[in-house]
């Protein structure tokens, strides 16, 4: 590779690091003991939306411990549940689509990942968070849905 294009690279991969969400973790508590490793959890996580000022979804999930979740290699169970909020004053950065997946986390070495979309309800002016797990192969129904009734006076811009 030449020098510029290993600089145009280096330029792409610092550009999707820094646009991806980080969760933070709030809390956790634990379900099942463990002789080796870490214990079953479920942790709560925060996510700033990225595209909404002053809204964030907390979502609870399940964290496989054990050997295989100390090293990473376990499967999480595909339940989570999510509560979003306004928590500051409400700006939107640019018009939102009417769907947008704006967070997604990997659950498993392969295949599996925890995914928040939002959707947009003109009509009531409100932001609805889903979040569900899915397989390459097969997702699961399992999902948890939430939503943000933002204020008449600050209309949401839709992207058309």
């Amino acid at each position: 590779m030449t020098q510029p294009t290993i600089r145009r690279a280096l330029v792409c991969l610092l550009g999707t690091l820094a646009c991806a969400v980080q969760a933070q973790q709030i809390g956790d508590v634990s379900t099942a003991f463990q002789w080796i490793g870490p214990n079953h959890k479920i942790v709560v996580e925060a996510y700033d939306d990225p595209q909404v000022e002053g809204v964030t979804c907390y979502v609870s999930r399940a964290k496989t411990g054990g050997i295989k979740g100390g090293l990473g290699l376990a499967e999480d169970r595909a339940e989570a549940s999510i509560a979003c909020r306004q928590v500051a004053p409400v700006r939107f950065k640019q018009p939102l689509p009417k769907e947008d997946e704006v967070f997604s986390e990997r659950m498993s070495v392969l295949f599996k990942r925890l995914r928040v979309v939002r959707m947009v309800d003109a009509p009531r002016n409100t932001l609805v968070y889903l979040t569900y797990s899915d397989k390459l192969i097969e997702g699961s129904p399992q999902n948890g849905v939430t939503a943000v009734p933002i204020d008449r006076a600050t209309p949401i811009p839709v992207k058309h």
